[in-house]
């Protein structure tokens, strides 16, 4: 007969080790990852660099809510997260700001038919446009980083679609595609024409060169960029 007292000790849980960090902590964390990061960062990037078991898409909600009203907010960039200056606040950082070159038309209006009507190939481009597009255009907003390829379409020669970047988004503080101005915006902003009914629009000009911006420079003046 064994007369050993039987040892009634609760055997720890195995996964104790690997148990997640409170989800207080794990909001610091994910508080400190977008406000190092230079780039807007997606939930499976913060997972990757948080302990085993975190739960970065519940921490970054609550810290969202917890930056509602302040000086800086926690914004939604297509499907990454960044911390960014509030809105109605951007005019304090005007002086921090760099003067940049003005699209040229050509560009401004591919870029504009890629962001409503992506993907979008550039045989669609061309013929929203009515003129040709140059390559040139095409290739110097993809080096921007505000347009990407897309799949290819199921068609005859499977044409490469085009579609607008993360970048883009950010750039003009969008959350999606879905979030750009409609028609009323536009031309309440006026960057739409508002011509009577019945009147000829003006012919589009050739896009011949290619360039990306505009040069309305005077002799002498130097490039700004």
């Amino acid at each position: 007969m064994n007369d050993r007292p039987e040892d009634t000790t609760e055997e720890a849980p195995r996964d104790s080790l690997f148990r997640a960090p409170p989800l207080a902590e794990q909001e610091r964390m994910v508080e400190a990852l977008l406000f190092a990061s230079a780039e807007p960062m997606s939930v499976a990037e913060m997972a990757a660099r948080m302990p085993h078991g975190c739960d970065p898409a519940e921490a970054v909600q609550l810290l969202r809510r917890r930056y509602e009203g302040r000086g800086v907010t926690v914004a939604r960039v297509g499907d990454a997260w960044a911390i960014r200056t509030a809105a109605d606040l951007g005019y304090l950082m005007a002086r921090e700001t760099v003067e940049t070159r003005k699209l040229s038309r050509a560009a401004i209006e591919t870029l504009a038919i890629i962001a409503y009507h992506q993907p979008v190939t550039r045989a669609e481009i061309e013929e929203i446009r009515g003129v040709s597009v140059s390559r040139g255009t095409v290739d110097q907003l993809i080096e921007l980083g505000w347009l990407r390829f897309g799949r290819r379409r199921m068609t005859v020669g499977r044409p490469v679609t085009y579609v607008v970047t993360q970048g883009f988004l950010d750039h003009f503080g969008l959350e999606s595609a879905r979030d750009l101005p409609g028609l009323k915006e536009l031309r309440e902003a006026g960057l739409l024409e508002s011509r009577p009914p019945g009147e000829d629009a003006p012919d589009l000009p050739e896009d011949e060169t290619g360039e990306l911006f505009e040069d309305e420079q005077e002799p002498g003046d130097e490039d700004e960029v």
